[in-house]
C-alpha cells in the first residue's frame, strides 16, 4: 500500500503543476485499468529521465484492431424450381371438310317477248260528211251597152263660122264587175266510215329452257392452322441455395491499456507562446480551446484530452507527444 501511495503522489504532484488532477485521468480509462498500471512495480521513477524536463505517468490506451467476422444469416437451403416445358410453333395444313357432290338445280331460262294484243276490233259507223263549199269569182253586168254622140276631131279643123263641129255617134258597152260567189262544190252526205281496230304492245315471259338439275363437285376445303409442338418435357429442378453470411467488423483491444513515464509541459519548459501555439493548433485541427491566451486552462485541457481521444495516444496529461501530433515544437520555449 505504501508503493502504490507514494507513486501516485509523485503522478498527482507533476500534474498539479499543470492545474490538473487524477479526475482528468479517469476520464480516458477505467479504475481497474489504472489501478493494474498503478501495480506495475517496474514503474517507480520515470526512466532515463534528463535535467529540466517534466515527467508524469499518463495512460496509454490498449491497442486496437479492426477483426472481420463472418455471421450466419442464413443457413444453406434447398429449393425446387420447375423448369417448363418448351414448345415451338408450326403452321400445318388440316382438311376441315372433304370433297363432296351435291345436285344443283339449275334455273328455267325465260326471255321477255312482245306480243300485239287487239285491245277493240275494227267496226263501221256511219259519218254524215258537211257539204264542200268553194269560192268563184262572176262576172255581173252592170250597165247594158249603149250609143252617143261624142266630139270628134278631123285634120283641119278650124274654128270658124264657116266650119262646124264635128261630131261621131260611137257605141259605148256594157259595164260588168267581178263578184265572188260561195257556191256548194260537194253536197253533204251520209257515209260509211270504217274504224280501225285499237291495238296493244304487252311484255311477257316466255320460259325457253325448262329448270334442269346437274351434279357440281365441292371441293375439299383445308386451313393453315398453327400449332405448338411440345420441344422438351417439363422438369424439376433441385437447386441448392448457399448459406447467406453478413460481414461484421468488430474492434477488438490488443493486450490492454497501461501507464507510463511520458514527457510533459509543465512550468519549467512551458511558455505563454507555447502554449498559445498550442492553443491555435488546436483550434485548427477543430477542437476549439477557447481563446488563445497562453493560459493553459481547463478549456485548452480539454481539446487537448479530446484530441487525445481521438488519436488513440497517450492521455491524462499534455505529453511532448501530443504537441508534436499538433505540429508543435516543445523546444521552442526553451
Amino acid at each position: 500500500m505504501i508503493y502504490k501511495r507514494t507513486q501516485a503522489h509523485v503522478a498527482l504532484a507533476c500534474a498539479f503543476s499543470l492545474g490538473m488532477t487524477g479526475a482528468a485521468l479517469a476520464q480516458s480509462a477505467t479504475q481497474a485499468e489504472i489501478d493494474s498500471a498503478y501495480q506495475d512495480p517496474t514503474q517507480l521513477l520515470p526512466p532515463e529521465a534528463r535535467p529540466g524536463e517534466c515527467y508524469a505517468r499518463v495512460y496509454i490506451p490498449a491497442k486496437t484492431k479492426r477483426v472481420e467476422n463472418k455471421v450466419l444469416v442464413k443457413e444453406a437451403t434447398e429449393k425446387l424450381e420447375v423448369i417448363p416445358a418448351k414448345y415451338e410453333e408450326a403452321e400445318e395444313v388440316v382438311e376441315i371438310q372433304s370433297e363432296f357432290e351435291e345436285l344443283e338445280i339449275v334455273p328455267a331460262v325465260f326471255e321477255t317477248q312482245f306480243e300485239t294484243v287487239i285491245v277493240e276490233p275494227e267496226r263501221e259507223e256511219q259519218v254524215v260528211v258537211d257539204a264542200v263549199y268553194e269560192e268563184v269569182e262572176e262576172k255581173v253586168k252592170v250597165r247594158d251597152a249603149y250609143t252617143t254622140w261624142k266630139k270628134g276631131e278631123g285634120p283641119i279643123q278650124r274654128y270658124d263660122e264657116a266650119t262646124g263641129e264635128i261630131m261621131c255617134l260611137v257605141t259605148v258597152p256594157a259595164e260588168y264587175k267581178t263578184v265572188t260567189k260561195r257556191v256548194v262544190k260537194v253536197p253533204p252526205r251520209t257515209i260509211t266510215k270504217v274504224i280501225p281496230a285499237v291495238t296493244e304492245k304487252v311484255e311477257r315471259r316466255v320460259m325457253v329452257e325448262p329448270p334442269t338439275t346437274r351434279k357440281k363437285v365441292i371441293p375439299a376445303e383445308n386451313r393453315t392452322v398453327t400449332i405448338r409442338k411440345l420441344v422438351e418435357e417439363a422438369e424439376v429442378k433441385k437447386i441448392e441455395i448457399p448459406a447467406q453470411y453478413e460481414t461484421v467488423y468488430e474492434v477488438q483491444k490488443d493486450g490492454a491499456g497501461k501507464m507510463e513515464w511520458r514527457p510533459i509541459l509543465c512550468s519549467t519548459n512551458a511558455s505563454v507562446e507555447l502554449i498559445r501555439e498550442l492553443q491555435l493548433a488546436l483550434k485548427e485541427k477543430g477542437y476549439n480551446p477557447g481563446t488563445a491566451d497562453g493560459v493553459l486552462g481547463a478549456g485548452t485541457m480539454e481539446a487537448v484530452r479530446r484530441y487525445q481521444r481521438s488519436k488513440g495516444i497517450a492521455q491524462g496529461q499534455l505529453t511532448i507527444e501530443v504537441m508534436r501530433e499538433l505540429g508543435v515544437d516543445p523546444g521552442a520555449s526553451s
